[in-house]
């Protein structure tokens, strides 16, 4: 059966009988853009839908496909970006986060990049299918790395001098609210991970951000832009409050390919962590993530 039609049929169950998330989802659209009305919510709200039973079918059909497969589906508009740092024998940090699907970026990334490619993520909690899934992602040669595990896997290739690309989906809620970047975001305060920045100036690796463009159901490309070439040279925060504005912009240009069904703003922020500010404010009718980069104070380099 093809995968659209199996998607289809998902989506009825998905969201009609089974209401997955339905009143998390529309709490998170509501609270992001109290501007728009209830029919534009709902709109939006079944487009969300539609994209998450794709990438539902899309995730089994990554745990089996082959690189020839995924190629076709998945295509890197400006690797040699990527590359260049490999010539140079330098690692870097690919920052991104759970919008468009993230599942055949890392299973391909090792055979569509000539760096070591390393994925960084949460475990799942059911062992025994976080076993099986990790072999299937892996399957290809991309290490995944629990975050916990991060700090000596990257000691490890630095002191190796094996160049190494680590894909960070930063936009999960932080487990621990005093380690955490505070800001405003889509009319939020919200937590962010602050591990990418922490290494990327611990290392001075330099980060790319990463955009995946949804062209046509199951067909996506990615594009790569320099967020900081130089992390040591910049202010604190700077690496963080980029990505950021990087990650609000690529939101809200399509906002039914973010991950609305996750309880992003379950945490509160304690009365004495700092509310960071938000130094571009993004509309969703003329920003987008390569603008941003364009007027950025951190050094960067473009493609």
């Amino acid at each position: 059966m093809p995968l659209k039609l199996l998607s289809d049929i998902l989506y009825i169950i998905v969201y009609y009988l089974v209401r997955y998330r339905l009143k998390v989802t529309r709490t998170n659209l509501r609270n992001a853009y109290p501007d728009r009305s209830r029919a534009q919510l709902r709109e939006l709200e079944k487009a969300y839908y539609r994209h998450i039973s794709d990438l539902f079918i899309e995730g089994i059909h990554n745990l089996y496909a082959s690189p020839r497969s995924i190629l076709r589906r998945y295509h890197f508009v400006n690797r040699e970006l990527v590359n260049d740092y490999y010539e140079k024998g330098q690692s870097v940090i690919l920052l991104s986060s759970h919008y468009n699907n993230w599942e055949y970026m890392i299973t391909s990334l090792n055979f569509q990049i000539r760096l070591h490619a390393v994925g960084v993520g949460k475990p799942l909690n059911d062992r025994f299918v976080a076993s099986y899934i990790t072999r299937r992602r892996s399957r290809f040669g991309t290490q995944i790395v629990d975050q916990t595990d991060v700090r000596k896997t990257m000691a490890y290739y630095h002191q190796h001098h094996v160049p190494c690309a680590y894909m960070m989906l930063s936009d999960q809620s932080p487990s621990n609210e005093h380690k955490s970047y505070w800001t405003t975001f889509l009319h939020q305060e919200t937590p962010f991970l602050y591990g990418a920045e922490y290494f990327a100036r611990l290392y001075d690796l330099p980060v790319l951000y990463y955009e995946v463009t949804k062209i046509r159901r199951g067909h996506y490309q990615v594009q790569f832009s320099t967020l900081c070439e130089q992390p040591s040279q910049v202010p604190q925060y700077t690496i963080t409050s980029r990505y950021v504005q990087l990650l609000t912009a690529t939101i809200n240009a399509a906002p039914q390919y973010w991950l609305w069904s996750h309880k992003r703003w379950k945490r509160h922020r304690p009365a004495d962590m700092p509310l960071m500010p938000n130094p571009v404010e993004t509309s969703h009718t003329n920003t987008n993530a390569t603008n941003i980069l364009h007027n950025t104070s951190c050094p960067t380099q473009q493609s």
